[in-house]
């Protein structure tokens, strides 16, 4: 930790405590050569309550003080009274409140101090499934969250300008994805898993509705995430194969479950651990892809130890903070031609004397990935 004083803040400026700003032009509503009681009488029907300031719809950003402390990577912890605080961990967003379990097991509807939405850059996630906070019980299963403790983990992806956490301090991501209906799209989970390798989240890829197609034909594209490094799952929901292993796999571990709508995340967990009866929905007929049935990401502690985030399906996934340079990186694959590329810039686009791409033609990294990479490099999205 580093300061721990108050401290002027940055922060956007919000629209529903902006003012009207000053008009520019107010001499101008009185014509100096009429009648003067004329004159007098308009003046008094303008507006006297107007601010005076500069700031108005062109102001993005205000100053607010603070106590704060700031971590090594940036993140603002609030300085608060911990003794009159309770220290829990949100299990879900319910609208601008959120429902916290307690470190006494007990859960509380708490609401969220005006000052954590201030100082949050996009206000629907000043509180995410999984963080820690500290909060201030009230009566009657009610408390204030009056702190987040820094997040050591993201699952974030853009969304119009702003950075949306989906769900914080896990261990791994468990990206679901289907052979059918909806179909599987290799270029998204790449996309999951780098915004899980950026926020330090261990990946593991399941394969779900195995039942739907010869599982021999499947194993190209596991083999091809196992000799990455990644954990990979074939399961079934329908029929129970795979799930030993799965819940192997989530056992003693925060985890979340991650992919399309209609993949099957929800219809897996309730497998996982009978009897949680999450809702589950059918796929649209027309077009073949999910519909919406988890509304808002969930914590749930297993039975087996750990916890997952059931979470609502993701069509797109737009990459936060990861510049088109930077994509390469998270292709492990690429990394032992990179150096050996004629130009220290090289895209692996359209460059000559490109070793990357040379490796593609000699088998070396899958065609598959790297058409991948394109898409992923370009922005592209799977329809």
């Amino acid at each position: 930790m580093a300061k721990d004083k108050k401290q002027k803040l940055r922060v956007d400026f919000r629209k529903n405590r902006q003012k009207r700003s000053r008009h520019n032009d107010i001499t101008r509503q009185v014509d100096l050569e009429s009648d003067d009681n004329a004159a007098a009488a308009h003046l008094e029907d303008l507006p006297s309550s107007e601010r005076l300031s500069g700031k108005g719809a062109l102001t993005r950003r205000r100053t607010v003080i603070a106590d704060v402390q700031e971590t090594g990577d940036g993140q603002i912890v609030i300085e608060v009274d911990e003794s009159k605080c309770q220290r829990g961990r949100v299990i879900t967003p319910i609208g601008l409140n959120s429902m916290v379990q307690g470190d006494d097991g007990k859960r509380y509807e708490c609401t969220v101090r005006r000052l954590i939405r201030t100082l949050t850059r996009d206000g629907r996630n000043a509180v995410v499934a999984g963080d820690w906070v500290l909060f201030e019980p009230q009566e009657e299963g009610r408390g204030h969250i009056q702190r987040v403790e820094p997040r050591k983990s993201v699952l974030a992806r853009g969304s119009k300008r702003f950075e949306h956490v989906i769900v914080a301090n896990v261990d791994q991501v468990v990206i679901v994805v289907s052979v059918g209906e909806p179909a599987l799209k290799l270029s998204l989970i790449d996309r999951f898993v780098i915004s899980a390798t950026k926020g330090d989240a261990d990946v593991v890829i399941c394969v779900n509705k195995a039942d739907l197609m010869d599982p021999v034909e499947l194993q190209p594209i596991l083999g091809r995430y196992g000799q990455l490094g990644y954990q990979t799952v074939l399961v079934s929901a329908a029929t129970g194969s795979g799930i030993d292993r799965l819940r192997e796999l989530l056992r003693d571990r925060q985890s979340v479950f991650t992919g399309q709508s209609g993949v099957g995340k929800s219809s897996l967990l309730n497998v996982v651990q009978p009897g949680l009866g999450l809702q589950t929905g059918e796929i649209c007929s027309w077009n073949t892809k999910g519909r919406h049935t988890t509304r808002t990401a969930r914590l749930i502690e297993l039975h087996s130890g750990g916890w997952v985030v059931d979470t609502p399906g993701i069509r797109q996934m737009e990459l936060w903070d990861v510049s088109p340079d930077e994509v390469e990186g998270y292709f492990v694959e690429f990394r032992p031609f990179v150096a050996y590329c004629g130009f220290p810039d090289c895209t692996h686009t359209h460059e000559g004397n490109c070793q990357v791409k040379l490796a593609v033609k000699g088998g070396l990294i899958s065609r598959a990935r790297y058409d991948s990479y394109l898409r992923v490099r370009t922005g592209q999205q799977d329809e």
